[in-house]
């Protein structure tokens, strides 16, 4: 038989379970300690994003730039200047040089075919705002802005006319003779979630901005 010196100075192997008397094994502390660690960081993160929320907010989800171009075709058309900054985020994340396999340009995703017949019927000023310029953010906001407040007299409703910016006259204009609510009648999925998109955007650009186009009409 082992000394009984010896038999007190054996060591259970890590990770070993514990043993008739009681002792917890090395490997479960450390266990512990990774799981304490894990929440103590993921709590550290929820506490910074709810102090930083807005901010947070701001950089990643709702960026907003161009605002003296914007505040300018916003109020020579008449559009609330924070549904073309919601428009704008959903068509280009207002990343510059944009292009879709469409042929829509720039930061408003507009069609050269669209800036050209809004210029021909003087909507747009020309000169100022030449339509094969469509890559410059100023001529891009003037003419999506434009098209825009054309689509919202033509529907006499915002939630309409964003369906017919992204889906077409032709979709909205059949949407729309259903009558009732168009959220409805769409019947594209994607088109859907970009209306829902931009009419929340719109709040939430003016809820986080609520200075940036003072003096600017707001219907």
């Amino acid at each position: 038989m082992a000394p009984r010196a010896e038999r007190r100075s054996a060591k259970r192997p890590v990770g070993e379970s514990a043993g008739s008397d009681g002792t917890v094994p090395l490997g479960l502390f450390t266990w512990y300690r990774v799981l304490i660690l894990g929440v103590l960081v993921v709590l550290a993160g929820v506490t910074l994003l709810f102090l930083r929320g807005p901010a947070v907010w701001q950089k990643r989800y709702y960026p907003l730039n161009h605002e003296a171009a914007i505040a300018d075709s916003s109020q020579r058309h008449g559009v609330n200047p924070y549904l073309v900054a919601a428009v704008i985020n959903a068509e280009s994340g207002f990343v510059v040089g944009q292009r879709s396999p469409a042929g829509a340009v720039g930061l408003m995703q507009v069609l050269p075919s669209t800036a050209d017949e809004l210029a021909e019927r003087g909507v747009v000023d020309a000169s100022r705002f030449p339509p094969d310029k469509l890559s410059d953010p100023s001529v891009n906001i003037e003419y999506g802005t434009a098209y825009l407040r054309h689509l919202i007299r033509r529907y006499h409703e915002v939630e309409t006319a964003l369906a017919a910016y992204n889906a077409g006259l032709r979709h909205a204009d059949e949407w729309a003779e259903e009558g009732g609510d168009i959220r409805d009648a769409i019947e594209f999925p994607e088109t859907r979630h970009y209306v829902l998109r931009v009419a929340r955007g719109r709040d939430r650009y003016e809820a986080l901005y609520p200075n940036a186009f003072e003096g600017v009409t707001k219907d």
